[in-house]
């Protein structure tokens, strides 16, 4: 009997506590109400079907990045110019097609390969902000100022972030930001070495014709992307229940007022109710012709696609408390400073 409760025991502690939750959570909804169950089925695959894509290049970006040993000379510089590397990762990250879910594996590997957390930071939050395709869309479905106020904003809103984070660093803030149980620190003997990626690896840009760099490729693009799906498979069905209860155009009622609150509120709303960058912009055309002011649109666009539930979860998973909580400060700062600067632009135009 003994015997039989240790290997019990055993293969429990060897099963995935992220994927174990989302079944079980599953299991449960299925149990309690099944019309529920299918359509939290359906917002998963669609979910999914959405984000995969950019996961997968994602994932397969920063592997390429340790492959051809572009990292640590990337590093180097970018540590030696920190605040021109924020600069430039700020505008770079507005003309970037990374959502907020898809850009996190792409950061992991950069902080994995020893790039500063400024100028990530700054990439980071301003990246799913804004981009070409987005701009063009708010353009033809809202009109030109809305989307160069939302363009502008997202450029701020990563500048912002990174300076914050460069002022954070000379203080000693924050050592090492990701977390020591993610796949990024299992990759040295893949190259070579027994404690990490060798920083003598000569740069390799065509590494397939490599046979270890290779197969390191193929080892951190999939470990990586294991990671990803399991932590976003369980934040896309808690997301699925939150919109069920909390349904976004009953929560965007409350932020058509003008009053000031409104503009952190809309920022808020966005944790439990926010989509993605594309899919909102014709859900606050229509809620700024219900009448929610652009103040308020802004601060519900930025709150909630740097802060929405799959993209708290993604971080949560795999940087250090320190870097979580600073990095939804930044998010919902930013989201709630340029919200009332819209305003009071507003106001004054």
């Amino acid at each position: 009997m003994a015997v039989a409760e240790q290997v019990t025991s055993l293969r429990w502690r060897r099963l995935d506590k992220v994927w174990t939750a989302s079944g079980l959570l599953l299991l449960a909804v299925l149990i309690l109400d099944p019309g529920q169950f299918q359509n939290s089925i359906f917002f998963l695959g669609e979910s999914w079907v959405w984000t995969a894509p950019f996961i997968l290049f994602s994932c397969a970006l920063s592997a390429s990045i340790a492959a051809t040993a572009l990292d640590k000379p990337l590093a180097e510089v970018l540590r030696r110019r920190a605040m021109v590397a924020v600069l430039l990762a700020g505008v770079f990250g507005a003309l970037s097609p990374f959502c907020s879910v898809s850009v996190v594996p792409l950061v992991a590997g950069l902080l994995g390969a020893g790039v500063p957390l400024a100028p990530v930071m700054a990439f980071w939050v301003g990246s799913p902000l804004i981009d070409p395709e987005m701009f063009l869309l708010t353009l033809g479905i809202i009109d030109l100022p809305f989307a160069l106020v939302r363009a502008v904003t997202a450029v701020l809103s990563g500048l912002m972030a990174g300076f914050i984070t460069l002022a954070l660093l000379k203080f000693s803030w924050v050592a090492s930001p990701l977390r020591p149980d993610i796949p990024f620190d299992k990759l040295g003997t893949v190259y070579g070495t027994g404690c990490g990626i060798d920083s003598d690896r000569p740069v390799m840009l065509a590494f397939w014709r490599d046979e270890a760099r290779r197969s390191g490729f193929f080892v951190q693009a999939r470990s990586i992307a294991i990671f990803m799906a399991k932590w976003l498979t369980l934040a896309f069905v808690l997301q699925s229940l939150l919109l069920a209860w909390v349904p976004a155009d009953q929560a965007a009622n409350l932020l058509g007022s003008g009053e000031w609150w409104t503009v952190p509120l809309a920022a808020l709303v966005g944790i439990p109710t926010y989509l993605n960058g594309y899919a909102a912009i014709p859900v606050i055309d229509g809620l700024m012709e219900l009448g929610m002011e652009k103040g308020a649109a802004i601060a519900f666009l930025i709150g909630g696609e740097v802060t929405s539930l799959p993209t708290a979860m993604a971080v949560f998973a795999v940087v250090r408390r320190k870097v979580f909580v600073l990095y939804l400060a930044l998010g919902l700062g930013s989201a709630v400073l340029m919200g009332w600067l819209t305003q009071i632009l507003a106001l004054l135009s």
